[in-house]
């Protein structure tokens, strides 16, 4: 089971809003998610995520996609 961290589409049209979340690489990208990591606000710039379970998650082996991966560098979330 390999487990991804990505983003999860809520809002409606032309209103954005995301959660991260873990979930495994096999799952919709809307469907069932192991947990809850934080959420991602891309009309006003907002990530609020919890950097110790995502520490957790890629510490048992978890792959953040790539545009997981560019918004922990863009808004610095590990290095809190």
């Amino acid at each position: 089971m390999a487990v991804k961290l990505r983003l999860q589409r809520f809002g409606s049209k032309k209103r954005p809003f995301y959660r991260v979340v873990a979930s495994e690489s096999r799952s919709p990208r809307d469907g069932r998610f192991l947990e809850i990591l934080g959420t991602y606000d891309p009309l006003i710039g907002n990530v609020s995520v919890d950097a110790d379970k995502v520490q957790k998650w890629l510490g048992n082996g978890a792959q953040p996609t790539d545009t997981v991966k560019s918004l922990f560098k863009k808004y610095n979330v590990l290095n809190k």
